[in-house]
């Protein structure tokens, strides 16, 4: 093969990467979409190889496409395409930007790498083992040559050419009976080694092994005899990773030693244990000598958030004296950049108080040693800003992002794509503060400058395109925002894969625009569709994956199929309780949709209970005059006025009323409706004179706006 092999006409062939014992990988170029890839090819056998063996090695290649595409997760290679050309077997996925930990270490000199970057390397690969253990798949050949660092700091597992799927176990006898290898001697478990049955804490134990070598230098048994390798895992229990390093941790050295255990049971649980462990680790109170610290603070209250990781702080920014240099510049760059990636993990934890933290201090010393317009720079504002956006400072995220947008302008251009990503965070933003039609705009501009510098199909254009149809959905403009959810869903499927959760998320909006167009039987196989690929892809605990079923209820109950309603919300409330908790506000929203379809069936007494419970919840979780406590007080006034309790109804529905007045305003839409459920409720009562006094109230704004 060389640079002018075509593979199906579409493929080409640029540059040999890489070269295993399955076979080599390509870089090359998909031509139909434009776009870099990576393609790995099936050596092919010549006549001397055994038939049964060639079957196997091929059966074997089937199955890594199989496996891989099988899921979707950001810390495992995504697999784009699978084929036969000429007789040659091809798995086409994205092209990694980075270097695998056997050449860090290699390009390191096979010295430890920094303890930051082997905590984070750790929780990331433990995120990806969770997911691949939760869809029922070992991989079975763990080791730093299937580890991939990019560029940005994510990291990445991939071959999974010898992976079990946990409903297949009789693939590996199959496959062991050609005497292909199951595994390297270096990185693979007893149970491994002695051909039993494995699960995920295989795995555990393999990741022991590339934590000990990227910590060390060096695997815990190193040793040139392959035998004595597969002894030493078997019978030998490893030295202590601070044996060969003092400054390694105490709860990490732990926690490689228990992922060294010669038995399963011995081992963490799983990999979400996993997770736990690293993260407790690192967040505890560092011990030792430590640099003179500030005054004590107060305690803090029960409950406070803690401060980030001590390794992911550095000395406190300032202002350079005029005319000197920092000392150390290099090495501060590099451990700037490092906690700019522990941001980024906290973040991927969901814990954006603690992130924001890191990449404000980041930013700021990367001010003072970089300048304020370096790329460096700009990309720890980018991070902040993106915190400020998830944690609801919608306002201020906006000024964040358009001075780095500024900045970038004048550094990049303004085609550039970070310049491009910081524009359509600021239209993001605008639509979060209610400014759709500002949002609009910006979208509109951004869109055509990517569709102008990467393409109407690159995955960045396709993410404005879908940003561009939710906001016109918000400004009203639901048959031009359901036509262009639907193109870019398409889009994304040909692109990304139909199960990939960026295609959900356009089909869940196609989904949510057809309810708004009345188009209820579509909406509903739509929901549908989604909630059942979420649950393959993500897992049906997943968040999105239960909105999808919520979704899914709502268009049954606008369909009057209200029994079949009630069942899903049952078996939704049942799961939400167990993945987060009973007094959690989508758990309420859940056990809100059971009232409201209970009522819909004629169980009043029933709905009113429900009702008057969630409402009580609601008031004490999310405060009395919340929106959903509103709204759960309004299901609690309508169910009294079904069961002929007019006089109880009127109380309900008067303190819907006064507090949205107080929270929306008297002309408010919510609030004119709740005036004229306290009207029909006073006439219901004979009260006929006094009924009018809601509607001279909800009257009122209008005839002085009239005039």
């Amino acid at each position: 093969m060389g640079d002018t092999t075509l593979l199906q006409g579409r493929y080409r062939l640029l540059e040999r990467i890489g070269r295993g014992g399955m076979g080599e990988v390509w870089r090359a170029k998909d031509e139909s979409l434009d776009r870099r890839v990576a393609v790995k090819c099936l050596k092919p056998l010549g006549t001397r190889h055994d038939q049964s063996l060639t079957r196997a090695m091929r059966e074997r290649f089937r199955r890594e496409a199989r496996v891989a595409a099988a899921l979707q997760h950001r810390g495992v290679t995504v697999v784009h395409d699978f084929g036969e050309c000429d007789g040659v077997l091809f798995l086409v996925m994205e092209l990694l930007e980075g270097r695998d930990l056997s050449r860090l270490l290699k390009d390191n000199g096979h010295r430890p790498l920094p303890v930051p970057d082997i905590v984070d390397i750790a929780e990331q690969v433990a995120q990806a083992l969770a997911h691949t253990h939760e869809r029922g798949i070992v991989h079975r050949d763990l080791k730093p040559a299937n580890i991939v660092r990019l560029t940005d700091g994510t990291v990445k597992i991939c071959d999974f050419g010898i992976a079990r799927l946990g409903d297949d176990v009789g693939f590996t006898a199959r496959l062991t009976g050609t005497g292909i290898a199951m595994g390297t001697p270096h990185y693979m478990s007893p149970e491994q080694i002695g051909g039993d049955d494995v699960d995920g804490r295989s795995d555990l134990y393999s990741l022991g092994c590339v934590l000990y070598e990227v910590a060390t230098g060096a695997p815990p048994f190193d040793l040139d005899d392959t035998w004595a390798v597969l002894v030493g895992h078997r019978d030998t229990e490893p030295e202590p990773p601070r044996g060969h390093r003092a400054d390694l941790p105490g709860y990490l050295d732990r926690i490689i030693l228990d992922l060294l255990a010669k038995r399963p049971e011995q081992r963490p649980d799983d990999a979400r244990e996993l997770v736990r462990r690293i993260t407790a680790g690192r967040t505890a109170p560092a011990h030792g000598p430590a640099p003179a610290a500030p005054p004590p603070r107060a305690p803090l209250p029960v409950g406070a958030r803690t401060t980030p990781p001590s390794w992911t702080r550095g000395p406190a920014a300032g202002h350079a004296p005029a005319g000197t240099t920092p000392p150390d510049r290099t090495g501060r760059v590099a451990a700037l950049a490092a906690r700019h990636h522990a941001g980024l993990s906290l973040g991927r934890l969901g814990r954006w108080e603690e992130a924001g933290e890191v990449h404000r201090a980041v930013a700021a010393e990367r001010e003072y040693l970089l300048g304020p317009d370096h790329p460096d720079t700009l990309a720890s504002r980018y991070e902040a800003a993106f915190v400020l956006g998830r944690t609801g400072h919608a306002a201020a995220a906006l000024r964040a992002y358009k001075r780095v947008a500024e900045a970038r302008i004048r550094v990049l251009g303004a085609d550039h794509a970070d310049t491009l990503a910081a524009r359509q965070e600021m239209a993001y933003a605008l639509g979060r503060l209610g400014r759709h039609t500002d949002a609009h705009q910006v979208y509109t501009a951004v869109l055509a400058a990517r569709e102008r510098t990467m393409g109407a199909e690159h995955p960045d254009t396709l993410r404005c395109r879908h940003n561009l149809a939710f906001n016109l959905g918000r400004l009203g403009r639901t048959e031009d925002a359901h036509r262009l959810a639907r193109e870019v869903a398409a889009a994304r499927a040909r692109v990304l894969g139909p199960d990939h959760p960026d295609t959900l998320v356009t089909r869940y909006e196609v989904a949510y625009e057809l309810g708004r167009l009345g188009r209820w039987p579509e909406a509903l196989a739509t929901y549908r569709g989604v909630a059942a690929a979420r649950g393959r892809a993500l897992g049906p605990d997943h968040p999105d994956t239960l909105a999808a079923r919520h979704e899914t209820g709502i268009a049954l109950g606008r369909l009057g199929r209200s029994t079949e309603a009630l069942a899903l919300y049952a078996d939704l409330i049942a799961d939400r309780t167990r993945a987060q908790g009973a007094e959690h506000p989508e758990t309420l929203r859940a056990r809100h949709g059971l009232g409201v379809n209970l009522g819909r069936l004629g169980r009043w007494a029933e709905a009113l209970a429900e009702s008057r419970e969630v409402c009580a919840v609601r008031a004490r979780v999310l405060g009395a005059d919340h929106p959903d406590t509103l709204v759960s007080r309004r299901e609690v006034a309508v169910a009294l006025c079904r069961l002929g309790r007019w006089s109880a109804a009127l109380t309900e529905y008067r303190l819907v009323a006064d507090a949205r007045t107080r929270v929306l305003g008297a002309d408010h839409p919510g609030t004119r409706t709740a005036r004229e459920d306290e009207a029909h409720c006073l006439a219901q009562l004979g009260r006929a004179t006094e009924a009018a006094e809601p509607c001279h109230r909800v009257a009122a704004p209008h005839r002085a706006a009239a005039h």
